[in-house]
């Protein structure tokens, strides 16, 4: 084609632009969370579980939120008498005790008992929220964050610690990274370091409860980072097509790692909103109000109980600590960013939320915290008894052999019978 004949030759508009997206507020700046649109509590809509994905399309991108400033719950999302104070006392007590844990793991990364951990802070109302309202046999298959659902099940935490110590009473022979728990007896699938599996993990798990005509469900989890993932679109791919009873969590913490949710796509869209054109409902959720987690759990769950299929919902919260121990977010975000986090803490609210209702004060705070503290200490110090990484108390090598195979094969008896001779 002759160029002097186009109409509208390319050089017209001037040369293309490449977009890289910039979070709002770097080391040195204000923090600035004004990109995040917060509802008033109890304004969003709640519809009923039956409802066509495509009618409630807009829950994508509101929030879902039932406490209000000043702890009231309010809107038709609030569970009210179902969900009862001493329910609510039993998910503030694995809260506090959750942070407590967090806290100590990381001061003995520090001390060098152990090689590495990653805290939950401000994001345990989700994994402990999913704990209290799943059942007995459903089965969880979270990422690294959700050490609140074993803590609210009462896992025991020196059996917690003992793996992050890798020593000789972890049941995973330090095979794993320290916080990488498995425990089948709570309902909590390995975790993997491999971002996005436990998704597609999930879906096919309860895929094969319902070709067995079984009554349970699974939920899976991944960060808002992981929605790029290719193993998350497959996995909402076989969701919608075989209408999977499961509940895909997407924990939008605003961060991953030092890359924020924008590079993600979280700046031109939800990431609830991806559910949408797999024809999946999709809930857009407070993760920081407790009630607002049961909600959303309970409707996603008896949805997923009657059959109508999967739901996605993104939990909007905020990584108060740093990624990980090795990890200093003070080099990509402000200083002391989450202090200015607009939805709060989500202890905080949920105390808060007791007192206005006559069921807490400061004082039984105060006990809870302290009675947390002391809990974990104990523990610590039972598991530091087994060794840590400062004491060479490990596992033995020789289980570098086990749990592989059925029937060790003879090459890998060999192998492990010249280990013995050599030690």
């Amino acid at each position: 084609m002759d160029a002097g004949n186009d109409p509208d030759p390319p050089t017209h508009h001037g040369p293309l632009r490449f977009q890289v997206p910039e979070p709002s507020a770097r080391p040195g700046d204000e923090p600035d969370f004004s990109y995040l649109d917060v509802p008033p509590a109890g304004d969003t809509r709640r519809p009923e579980v039956s409802v066509d994905p495509h009618q409630i399309r807009d829950l994508a991108d509101a929030m879902i939120r039932v406490l209000d400033d000043d702890g009231n719950a309010v809107g038709p999302w609030a569970p009210g008498a179902e969900l009862s104070a001493d329910a609510m006392r039993r998910a503030l007590r694995a809260m506090v005790i959750t942070r407590a844990y967090d806290d100590r793991m990381f001061q003995s990364q520090r001390q060098g008992k152990t090689s590495f951990y990653m805290r939950s802070t401000g994001e345990e109302a989700i994994a402990v929220g999913h704990a209290l309202e799943l059942g007995p046999r459903d089965m969880f298959f979270p990422t690294y964050r959700q050490q609140g659902w074993l803590i609210a099940r009462e896992w025991p935490l020196v059996d917690m610690m003992c793996q992050i110590f890798s020593n000789e009473r972890d049941r995973l022979h330090g095979r794993q990274m320290p916080v990488m728990y498995s425990a089948k007896e709570a309902g909590f699938f390995t975790i993997s370091g491999n971002l996005g599996t436990q998704f597609i993990q999930a879906v096919g798990w309860a895929m094969a409860s319902a070709i067995a005509g079984d009554t349970c469900l699974a939920a899976g989890v991944v960060g808002e980072g992981t929605t790029a993932e290719a193993d998350f679109h497959h996995a909402l791919t076989f969701a919608a097509t075989y209408q999977a009873p499961v509940i895909l969590n997407v924990v939008n913490n605003q961060w991953a790692i030092s890359s924020f949710q924008g590079i993600a796509g979280g700046a031109s869209s939800t990431f609830a909103a991806r559910a949408i054109g797999h024809g999946i409902p999709a809930l857009r959720i407070d993760g920081n109000d407790y009630l607002a987690v049961v909600a959303g759990i309970r409707w996603a769950a008896e949805r997923a109980r009657r059959n109508h299929g999967p739901t996605l919902i993104e939990w909007v919260t905020y990584r108060a600590a740093a990624h990980s121990s090795s990890d200093d977010p003070s080099k990509y975000r402000p200083q002391d960013e989450w202090k200015a986090w607009p939805l709060g803490d989500p202890v905080e609210r949920l105390a808060t939320h007791l007192g206005q209702i006559g069921e807490w004060s400061p004082v039984r705070q105060n006990e809870l915290d302290e009675e947390a503290k002391a809990i974990v200490r104990a523990a610590a110090k039972e598991a530091e008894g087994y060794g840590t990484l400062l004491d060479g108390h490990v596992a033995d090598r020789r289980s570098l052999f086990e749990d592989v195979f059925k029937e060790m094969p003879a090459h890998l008896r060999r192998q492990r019978d010249e280990l013995e001779r050599l030690t």
